[in-house]
């Protein structure tokens, strides 16, 4: 079906209120093209878009239909999946509570329970309240960091990780054979105002609405991972947190966890509160400079040294610290990750409770600095594919074989994981536990900039740097697709000036390590459509072309004595990979 027949069908639909009839009617033909030409992607993140009317866009149609296919899936499951039932949270975008609703709804409608929380709550709440409730799956209602006109739908397996691919391809397939139109939904009044406070509460024969009692249970879990309480009982008080939720999800478990520990919290006022239009900043981002900026001059009123803020979903966490002019500097995600990692390292060592099996996680893009932290401590280190459903995996795949102890895991974009009461990205913990670091390092007489400054000089400077490379045009997919292979298909000898020591194509599945020689070694992790170039002197580029738009983002690490030294050369490996894959 063509795209005017597709928007064609939709204006004809009698389900369609008012105010919706006249948004189509309203549309431009480049609007009419981009809503009804392609459905949204749905895959193991679920799917997320623009919010209007069409097939690619975000709506309660398209979120009506994603779950229908999802209910297909459970049922074929069987009775038991049905009664073990779906969790559904959401934060506080735009019709988030509104399709958190409606998928509640249509679950019900098909028999399938349904625990929906009373109002907004974190993607990591989500994944424990599925673990804790022993859920068949879960459905997260957000678009994380992305600008106010997105939003999304996560889903998650039993287990609390984001679906693994293969029951994502049979979700897919249900969707597929389903409708627009036409999909029952149980009746039952669901508004946020309606379900607020009903902890426990049935509203449907399908429907328990659930609240503080699964909050407390989360937030006794994660108080047990404190490794510093007498540091927190001694400073606590007198540290001067500054916390931004960015108007999202954050500000309730955040506030609560550190009010439990006894850690005095300054909130930023004026990002306090939920608001859709997320109208302080420019994008809900807090890995951006200025997303913080409220939090820091708050930081500067009151002398504080540390900001804290997080993202609306509340799965990221962003850093600002005083640096040694008295300047506040912005962390970037891999040095947020090596801080937590060496004081989770630091206190297991000093307490005598590090495994003789310990190790941790990060992703292929992430610093190898956390490498050489790790094995300082005698703790193995583990690379997965981006994405944190694959840290998850592994956190799975331990506690059955008993192999490994999971310390940690983390990926250069903002997200990490302390503990195993979830499988996904946890802001409020990582929160936590950056806040307990201050304690403990102001106990020591110690600030977390020089304790980053303090690993630089031990280990090196270590700089990340990434950039994006978009093809324009029709072809413009094509003409990424080609580089990519051409990139696959050479064996570097030297690249920027620089001796390539080994090459992993992420498709083939091999670690090329002599690119004169046959000589290889097998990659263990999943195929996906990558390279990564390992240079002298430890430093990395990676590339990867994005599924969805015609853009090659490239990913580089550099480690020297000097951190002008390591940025220059930085640059330069970015420049080199700009230029070579020019359009």
């Amino acid at each position: 079906m063509g795209y005017i027949s597709c928007y064609n069908e939709w204006r004809s639909c009698p389900e369609l209120t008012k105010a919706e009839q006249a948004r189509l009617a309203e549309m431009t033909d480049d609007e009419i093209k981009e809503a009804f030409s392609l459905p949204l992607e749905f895959g193991t993140a679920g799917m997320r878009g623009i919010l209007d009317m069409g097939v690619g866009r975000m709506n309660v149609y398209t979120v009506a239909r994603a779950t229908k296919g999802l209910a297909s899936w459970i049922e074929s499951l069987g009775g038991d999946a049905k009664e073990r039932g779906v969790v559904i949270s959401y934060d506080t975008r735009r019709f988030s509570s509104e399709f958190a609703s409606v998928a509640a709804k249509v679950l019900a409608a098909n028999g399938i329970e349904v625990y929906l929380f009373e109002d907004v709550r974190p993607v990591p709440m989500c994944s424990f309240a599925i673990r804790h409730l022993k859920c068949v799956a879960g459905i997260m209602i957000t678009a994380s960091h992305n600008p106010k006109i997105y939003n999304g739908y996560k889903v998650y397996g039993e287990d609390g990780a984001q679906m693994s691919p293969e029951s994502t391809d049979k979700v897919v397939e249900f969707i597929s054979k389903t409708p627009y139109f036409g999909i029952k939904q149980a009746r039952a009044k669901l508004d946020a105002a309606s379900i607020k406070g009903l902890d426990g509460k049935k509203v449907q024969r399908h429907i328990t609405v659930i609240g503080k009692s699964v909050d407390d249970k989360y937030f006794d879990a994660i108080m047990k991972l404190s490794l510093s309480p007498e540091a927190v009982k001694a400073h606590g008080k007198d540290v001067r947190i500054v916390y931004t939720p960015i108007h999202g999800s954050g500000y309730m478990p955040v506030t609560t966890v550190l009010g439990r520990m006894g850690i005095t919290v300054n909130v930023v006022k004026e990002q306090a509160s939920p608001d859709p239009d997320f109208s302080t900043v420019r994008v809900p981002n807090p890995e951006e400079a200025d997303t913080l900026k409220l939090g820091v001059e708050l930081a500067d009123r009151i002398g504080s040294d540390i900001v804290i803020g997080t993202d609306p979903d509340s799965d990221r966490m962003g850093i600002a610290v005083r640096g040694g002019d008295g300047k506040f500097v912005l962390l970037n995600g891999n040095q947020i990750g090596v801080l937590l990692l060496g004081y989770i390292l630091r206190r297991n060592k000093e307490t005598g409770t590090l495994p003789s099996n310990g190790a941790i996680v990060k992703t292929i893009v992430t610093t190898e600095l956390a490498r050489k932290l790790a094995d300082r401590y005698g703790v193995k280190t583990f690379d997965v594919l981006t994405g944190f459903k694959f840290i998850g995996e592994k956190i799975k795949e331990w506690e059955t074989s008993g192999e490994y102890t999971y310390l940690f895991g983390f990926e250069e974009s903002y997200g990490s994981l302390v503990g195993t009461h979830a499988r996904d990205k946890d802001a409020v913990v990582a929160a936590m536990m950056f806040a307990e670091m201050v304690c403990y390092y102001e106990q020591c007489g110690l600030s977390v900039y020089g304790v980053l400054q303090d690993t630089f000089k031990h280990f090196g400077y270590y700089v990340e740097m990434s950039k994006s490379v978009t093809f324009g045009g029709l072809d413009g997919m094509e003409k990424m697709k080609k580089i990519m292979s051409e990139l696959r298909d050479t064996r570097f000898i030297t690249l920027a000036d620089a001796h390539v020591l080994a090459q992993s194509d992420f498709v083939d599945g091999v670690t090329y390590l002599n690119a004169q020689e046959n000589d290889t070694e097998p990659i263990t992790l999943p195929k996906t459509n990558a390279l990564k170039l390992y240079l002298e002197g430890g430093d990395w580029i990676c590339v990867r072309p994005s599924g969805t738009e015609p853009k090659l983002k490239f990913y580089v690490e550099t480690s020297r004595p000097t951190l002008a030294e390591a940025q220059d050369k930085a640059e330069h490996y970015l420049k080199y990979m700009s230029e070579m894959t020019e359009d």
